[in-house]
C-alpha cells in the first residue's frame, strides 16, 4: 500500500500529534502557503481517525467530528506495535527519498491532569477505558482528599513554561516553512520523553541559500595544474612519488593535472556548473551548512525581544541540534560512504604511519577542522627531524660521558673534598663523591651540543611556520578559499540577545526609539573586574601552590635526613626530585580542568556579541591560566632554584625557620630535566591520551550499568535505530579549541627549554602519532557531526605559535646563560685554567667556609658523622675566603662570569633571531607554482565572464546578419542559446 503521512506546508507528523494542544491546520490554510503541496487522496477502504487534540471529554463517545480536524493514514504509517512502516534508518525521511540535512530534538512533556488519547484505537481500548470510567463513577468509596495547592500550582507553573516552549516551537518552525525547508517530526522514537524535528532543504533552497552566501561550486571548465619547475618544487614532487604507498587509498594518491574552475553560485548560470546528478552537487556538509545558515537568521520574535535558534537552545526550547553523520562506520556491504572511510584509512591505528586524507576529512567535517588535522600533520611532520637531532645530542652526551673533565674530578675519591650542610641541624657534613651520579647525569644534557641543539631548535621553529604558511595556502588553492573573507555576517549569541533583551525592558519609556539597544562597556564593567581580579587570584594560587610544593621538599629532606630507615637516606636527592616532579604533575592536572571551567565562566560573564568574540576571549584567557600552570614550577627550577640561598652563616630563611634550597654541585638542569620529562610525560599520557580514552570509555560502562539490556539485546536495538537516534546518543561536538590548546603546551615544552631536555621533540612525537589517530576516532565514532565552518587559516593559535618561538630563543639564552654551568667552564678554560683545560674547574667553582662561622643553631649536630673533625667546608658560589680583607663577598671571577653570561644572552638572542628572520625572508609564504596557478585562475575567470557577456550580445547582432550567424540550437527546435554557453563546453578540456 502507498505510503502516506500527514502534511502541512511541507511538515509531516509522525507521532501521537504535533503538539498537545496545538490547533490542527485546516486544508485551506495550506491552500493559502507559498509551500502548498497535494492533500492525500482518501481511499474509502482505509481508516482515518482524528488527530488527537485536548483531551477534555476522555471519557465521552469517541466519533468522527467534521470540520478542522484532519485526518491522517494511521493505517499507512503504522504497524499494530505503533511501529513505522518501511521506517529508514539512514538519514532520510520517512519517504526513504528526501534526505534529513539538520536535525533539531526537543523534550516531550505530558502535563499532570491530561492524558493523550492512543494512536491505536482498538475495541479493546475502549472497552477498558469505559469499564474504569464506570466503575469509577459507581465507587461508594469516599471522596480522595484534594491535591497540595503548592503542588497542584507547580504543575500549571510547569505546564505554562511547557506551553510556553511549545508555542515558540510552533512559530519557529512554521518561519522555517516560509523559508522553504520541508520539516518532519518524530514522537514516536525509541528514546522516551524526547522528539525528533528533521529538516530538508529542497533543491531550490539549496540553490536559493548558495548563491546568498556565495558559495564557490566547481564548473564544467577544467584547466590543466601546472607543476612547478623549481627545484624545491621537483623536490616535493619527488618526496610525493616516494611515498605514494603512505598516502590513504581514499580518492587519487596521485596529484592532479587538471582543476575544475570554481565560481560563485547562480542561479541565473546554473548551465555553467555541473547538474548531471543534483543530489550529489551539493554534498551533506553543505546542505547541512546551508540549513545551519537559515536557521541562525529565522527569528521568533516579539515586540521587546528576538529569539534565534541559539536562543531557542539556550532556553531549552530545542534541547540539541546537529546534522547527521552519513552512516554507521561499519558499513552494510554496499559502497562505502565518508564516514565509513575516514574510520578504515584514519581513525584505526594499523594506519598510523601513513598519511591523513586532508581532503576527506576537509569533505566531511568541513574546512576549519579540515585546517586543524592538516596543521597536526605538518607539526608532526616536522618534528621527526627535530626529534632525530635529539636524539643524537643525548647520545654524544652520552659517549663523551666518561670523557667529561668535570665529572671525572667529582667522582674520583681521591679529591677529598668535604661539602657544608644543605640544611640545618639535622644534616651533616657530606663527600663531594656522593654526587658522582648525578655529576654523569647532568652531562646527558649539559654538554656544548646542547648550545647547538637550541640554535637548531630556534631555527626549526622558523621553518615550521614558514612550512606551514605555504601548506595552508596550497590547501586554501586546492579548496578554493583564496578569495574567502570572514566578511560575512556574524550572527549575535543567545546570551548577548538576552541580556539585550533584559536591557530593553528595564529601559524608560521615553528613551529614543531610533536608538538600537546594546550593550556598552559600562554594562559589562562588573564583569570585566570580575575578570580581572579572578584570573590575578587563580595566578596567584598557581605562584602559592608551587610554593608550597617547594616547603615539601625543604621539610621531606630534613624528615629523611633524621630518618632510621637506611633505605630512606640511601638516595634523598632522587626521591624528593621525583616526588616532587609528582606532586606538581598532579596540581597541574588538576588545575587544568578548573581552570577550564573558569575561563568558560569568565568569558560567559563579559557577554560577548558574537562566537568569534567568545571565541578569542576564551582562549586567551585559557592560555594565560595553562601557561602558567604549567610553566610555574619549571621556570622557578631553571631561574630561582639555587640563587636565592644566601651563604652558609647567612642563609635565606622563609616562613620561619624553612631554608631556601639549593641546587646539586652540577647544576639544577638536571632536576629541570625531571621535572619537564614527568610533566610532559604526564600530560600528555594522563591529561591528554587516557583522559580522553578513559572518560568516555566510563560514561559508556556506567550507562550498560544502568540499562536492563544485555549486551546482544542492546546490540539488537542498535540496529533498528534510526540514524538521528544513532547520533542522539553520540557527544556533543564542543569545538577543537580544546584540541589546540593541548598541542600548544606541547610546543611551550618542546621550544622553551629543549637546551635542558634534549629528548623532548621525540616524546612529542610518539604522542602525536598517538593523537592523531585518537582524534581521529573520536570525530569519526564518539562526537555528533559538526557544523562544517568555513576557515582561511588557524587564527589566533598561529599568533601564540608565532609568540612561543619568539619567546623560546630568550628562554634558551638564559637557560644557557644561567642555567648550565657552559659559560662557568668557557670562562675558566680561557681566563684562570693554567693549561687551557678544564683540569681544576671543579675546586675553582667551590668557596670555602669556616665552620665556626655558623650561626647559632644551625651548626650540624653530628659534626663527626665522617669521623673526622670537620674545620672548613666548601659549598658552590664564587666568594671571597675566611681569610680575606672582604670574607664571603663576592669574588672578582663572580662579577667576570656575570659579565660573560649577559654578553652570552645578547649575542645568542640576536644572532638565533638574525638567522631566524632571514629564513623568513628567504621562504616565501606562498609557493610559486600556486602564486602562478591563482594567476591564472583569476585570467580564465575574467575570460570566462567577458565570454559571457559576449554571447549575451550576440543574439541581438544576429537580428542584423542572419547571414553569417545561425544558432546552433535552431535545428533542434529549442529556444536559441547563448553562444558562450556551446563555446564554454567545447572549450572545457582546457
Amino acid at each position: 500500500m502507498e505510503q502516506q503521512h500527514e502534511r502541512t506546508g511541507g511538515l509531516s507528523y509522525h507521532g501521537s500529534s504535533p503538539d498537545l494542544g496545538s490547533p490542527p491546520i485546516s486544508s485551506c490554510e495550506r491552500g493559502e502557503s507559498s509551500h502548498q503541496e497535494e492533500d492525500p487522496i482518501m481511499r474509502r477502504n482505509e481508516i482515518y481517525l482524528p488527530v488527537p487534540g485536548e483531551d477534555k471529554n476522555l471519557d465521552g463517545d469517541f466519533r468522527e467530528k467534521d470540520g478542522n480536524n484532519e485526518s491522517m493514514p494511521m493505517k499507512t504509517l503504522y504497524a499494530r506495535d505503533g511501529s513505522l512502516l518501511h521506517a529508514q534508518l539512514g538519514p532520510y525521511f520517512s519517504d526513504g527519498q528526501r534526505r534529513v540535512d539538520y536535525v533539531l530534538t526537543y523534550s516531550i512533556h505530558k502535563p499532570s491532569g491530561v492524558r493523550r488519547q492512543s494512536s491505536k484505537f482498538d475495541d479493546a481500548t475502549f472497552f477498558q477505558r469505559l469499564r474504569r470510567s464506570m466503575s469509577t463513577r459507581s465507587s461508594r468509596a469516599p471522596l480522595q482528599p484534594k491535591e497540595d495547592p503548592e503542588i497542584v500550582a507547580t504543575d500549571q507553573q510547569a505546564n505554562f513554561h511547557e506551553d510556553d516552549k511549545r508555542f515558540k516551537r510552533e512559530e519557529f518552525e512554521q518561519n522555517l516553512l516560509d523559508m522553504g525547508l520541508e520539516l518532519e517530526k518524530d514522537e514516536r522514537t525509541k528514546i522516551s520523553g524526547l522528539g525528533f524535528l528533521k529538516i530538508h532543504a529542497p533543491w531550490t533552497v539549496l540553490c536559493r541559500e548558495a548563491e546568498m552566501m556565495k558559495l564557490k561550486m566547481p564548473t564544467t571548465k577544467l584547466y590543466e595544474v601546472k607543476q612547478g619547475t623549481n627545484i624545491v618544487e621537483k623536490i616535493r614532487l619527488f618526496i610525493h612519488k616516494v611515498t605514494d604507498p603512505l598516502h590513504p587509498k581514499v580518492g587519487p594518491t596521485r596529484l592532479e593535472d587538471v582543476k575544475s574552475l570554481s565560481l560563485p553560485f547562480s542561479r541565473e548560470k546554473q548551465h555553467l556548473f555541473d547538474l548531471s546528478d543534483r543530489d550529489l552537487f551539493f554534498d551533506s556538509k553543505t546542505r547541512s551548512s546551508i540549513v545551519y545558515e537559515v536557521l541562525k537568521r529565522i527569528r521568533w520574535t516579539r515586540p521587546n525581544y528576538s529569539m534565534g535558534i541559539t536562543s531557542l537552545l539556550a532556553n531549552g526550547v530545542y534541547t540539541s541540534a546537529f546534522p547527521l553523520h552519513d552512516g554507521d562506520v561499519e558499513g552494510d556491504g554496499g559502497k562505502p560512504n565518508d564516514r565509513q572511510l575516514l574510520f578504515e584509512e584514519w581513525a584505526s591505528y594499523s594506519v598510523f604511519y601513513k598519511y591523513q586524507p586532508i581532503g576527506l576529512i576537509r569533505k566531511y567535517f568541513g574546512e576549519k577542522v579540515g585546517l586543524y588535522f592538516a596543521w597536526l600533520g605538518v607539526y608532526t611532520q616536522m618534528l621527526i627531524p627535530a626529534a632525530i637531532v635529539g636524539v643524537i645530542v643525548f647520545l654524544y652526551g652520552c659517549a663523551t660521558v666518561d670523557d667529561n673533565i668535570p665529572s671525572m674530578e667529582i667522582c674520583d675519591p681521591r679529591n677529598n673534598i668535604t661539602m657544608c650542610p644543605l640544611c640545618d641541624q639535622v644534616c651533616s657534613y657530606w663527600k663531594l663523591v656522593t654526587a658522582c651520579g648525578t655529576a654523569r647525569a647532568s652531562h646527558l644534557f649539559d654538554n656544548p651540543a646542547t648550545v647547538f641543539f637550541s640554535v637548531f631548535m630556534a631555527l626549526w621553529a622558523v621553518l615550521f611556520m614558514e612550512h606551514w604558511k605555504r601548506r595552508q595556502m596550497r590547501l586554501n588553492y586546492i579548496w578554493d578559499l583564496t578569495d574567502y573573507g570572514m566578511e560575512e555576517e556574524d550572527h549575535n549569541r543567545a546570551e548577548y540577545e538576552l541580556r539585550v533583551a533584559e536591557k530593553t525592558m528595564r529601559q524608560d519609556q521615553g528613551a529614543p526609539k531610533d536608538e538600537k539597544p546594546k550593550l556598552t562597556c559600562t554594562d559589562r564593567m562588573p564583569a570585566y573586574l570580575t575578570t580581572v581580579l579572578m584570573m590575578a587570584f587563580m595566578i596567584a594560587v598557581t605562584f602559592a601552590i608551587a610554593f608550597g610544593v617547594i616547603l615539601y621538599r625543604i621539610s621531606i629532606k630534613a624528615a629523611l635526613h633524621i630518618s632510621s630507615y637506611p633505605v630512606a637516606r640511601s638516595n634523598i636527592r632522587a626521591t624528593v626530585k621525583t616526588t616532587a616532579a609528582i606532586i606538581n604533575l598532579i596540581v597541574i592536572i588538576i588545575l587544568d580542568e578548573i581552570y577550564a571551567y573558569i575561563a568558560r565562566w569568565l568569558t560567559l560573564k563579559e557577554v560577548p556579541k558574537t562566537d568569534k568574540s567568545f571565541e578569542e576571549r576564551l582562549i586567551f584567557k585559557t592560555f594565560i591560566l595553562k601557561f602558567v600552570n604549567a610553566f610555574t614550577p619549571i621556570v622557578y627550577l631553571a631561574f630561582f632554584r639555587g640563587r636565592l640561598v644566601g651563604r652558609p652563616g647567612k642563609y635565606l630563611y622563609v616562613v620561619g625557620t624553612y631554608r631556601m634550597e639549593e641546587c646539586a654541585h652540577a647544576g639544577c638542569l638536571m632536576e629541570l630535566c625531571i621535572q619537564l620529562c614527568i610533566t610532559m610525560l604526564g600530560k600528555q599520557l594522563i591529561q591528554n591520551n587516557l583522559f580522553e580514552i578513559g572518560i568516555p570509555k566510563l560514561k559508556k560502562l556506567l550507562r550498560k550499568r544502568k540499562s536492563e539490556l544485555t549486551s546482544k539485546q542492546e546490540e539488537e536495538l542498535n540496529k533498528t535505530l534510526k540514524r538521528y537516534e544513532k547520533d542522539h546518543f553520540l557527544g556533543p561536538f564542543v569545538g577543537i579549541n580544546p584540541e589546540y590548546m593541548e598541542m600548544i603546551i606541547q610546543f611551550g615544552m618542546v621550544t622553551l627549554f629543549v637546551a635542558s631536555f634534549p629528548l623532548a621533540p621525540l616524546f612529542a612525537l610518539l604522542n602525536n602519532i598517538i593523537e592523531i589517530r585518537l582524534d581521529a576516532k573520536k570525530f569519526v565514532t564518539e562526537l555528533r557531526r559538526p557544523i562544517a565552518a568555513k576557515a582561511k587559516d588557524i587564527g589566533i593559535w598561529y599568533n601564540l605559535l608565532r609568540g612561543l618561538s619568539k619567546v623560546a630563543v630568550i628562554v634558551n639564552a638564559f637557560v644557557i646563560a644561567f642555567t648550565s654551568d657552559f659559560v662557568p667552564r668557557l670562562v675558566y678554560q680561557y681566563m684562570y685554567s693554567p693549561d687551557g683545560s678544564l683540569h681544576g674547574f671543579v675546586n675553582h667553582s667551590l668557596s670555602y667556609f669556616e665552620v665556626k662561622d655558623f650561626e647559632p643553631g644551625t651548626a650540624p649536630i653530628q659534626p663527626h658523622h665522617l669521623g673526622y673533625t670537620v674545620d672548613v667546608c666548601r659549598y658552590k658560589d664564587y666568594r671571597e675566603p675566611p681569610g680575606s680583607i672582604t670574607p664571603y663577598a663576592l669574588s672578582k671571577e663572580f662579577w667576570a662570569i656575570l659579565a660573560v653570561r649577559l654578553a652570552f644572552v645578547i649575542i645568542f638572542q640576536n644572532l638565533v633571531m638574525l638567522m631566524s628572520d632571514f629564513v623568513d625572508w628567504l621562504i616565501p609564504d606562498i609557493p610559486k607554482d600556486i602564486s602562478l596557478q591563482i594567476h591564472r585562475e583569476k585570467l580564465l575567470m575574467l575570460d570566462h565572464f567577458m565570454k559571457e557577456e559576449q554571447g549575451k550580445k550576440l543574439p541581438v547582432r544576429d537580428n542584423y546578419n542572419h547571414d553569417n550567424y545561425t544558432s546552433p540550437s535552431l535545428d533542434n527546435g529549442s529556444p536559441s542559446q547563448p553562444r558562450s554557453r556551446p563555446k564554454f563546453q567545447a572549450r572545457a578540456g582546457w
